[in-house]
């Protein structure tokens, strides 16, 4: 290659590489949608989320449910069981809204896998 196409090829795979991360990132969820799903899952859900699992960053030390920090579920993990329920574990499916539900799975991967 010639070096008067190195700034070409360069800018093409320098805008390929900002188009696959800038579609990484408008996948992440946004700040206030995380502090939705921190809410519901420290004190607004009822029963709160907090009260059984335990999860570092909410400050939840919940003795009954898994421990999130070690289980890292992902998002459908979460959907299912806030729908479902399990174990000793309610349904929220009539509490929370579908949109609530979805806070709070984005808040728990948020807050149990690297980012």
């Amino acid at each position: 290659m010639s070096l008067k196409a190195w700034p070409v090829r360069a800018a093409l795979l320098g805008g390929w590489g900002l188009a696959v991360c800038g579609a990484a990132f408008a996948a992440a969820p946004d700040a206030a949608r995380l502090e939705e799903g921190r809410a519901l899952f420290r004190k607004n859900a009822v029963p709160a989320c907090a009260v059984c699992h335990t999860l570092q960053d909410a400050q939840a030390t919940g003795p009954v449910g898994p421990n999130l920090d070690e289980l890292q579920p992902d998002r459908d993990q979460v959907l299912a069981a806030l729908r479902d329920g399990g174990g000793a574990m309610p349904s929220f499916e009539e509490s929370l809204t579908q949109e609530q539900r979805e806070a709070v799975a984005d808040y728990v991967v948020w807050a149990t896998h690297p980012h």
